[in-house]
């Protein structure tokens, strides 16, 4: 699975796992050099607090674009050191 934003490919892996139709790259496999840390935080009732980055791309930005949970309650631990993309970035195959 690739996720892409303004022509670059911001996570690459064949590992992810798919919670409520959303595809959770490894950390690992998100390229920092297109990340900054967001003060937003939300909540889900099952997942826990979600963390944010917001993406740098070729000068322009895309605010909270990407979320994580630091910490995942008890079920949700399949999302736990995994990120997800949502405001206009594509995941594909």
């Amino acid at each position: 699975m690739k996720a892409t934003w303004n022509g670059e490919v911001i996570a690459e892996s064949d590992d992810t796992v798919v919670v409520e139709g959303n595809h959770y790259f490894p950390d690992s496999a998100l390229r920092r050099e297109f990340v900054t840390p967001s003060a937003l935080h939300t909540s889900c009732p099952w997942k826990g607090t979600a963390s944010y980055y917001s993406l740098q791309v070729k000068g322009t930005e895309n605010r909270d674009a990407v979320w994580y949970y630091p910490t995942p309650k008890a079920g949700a631990e399949q999302v736990a050191g995994r990120v997800a993309f949502w405001k206009g970035v594509q995941v594909t195959a």
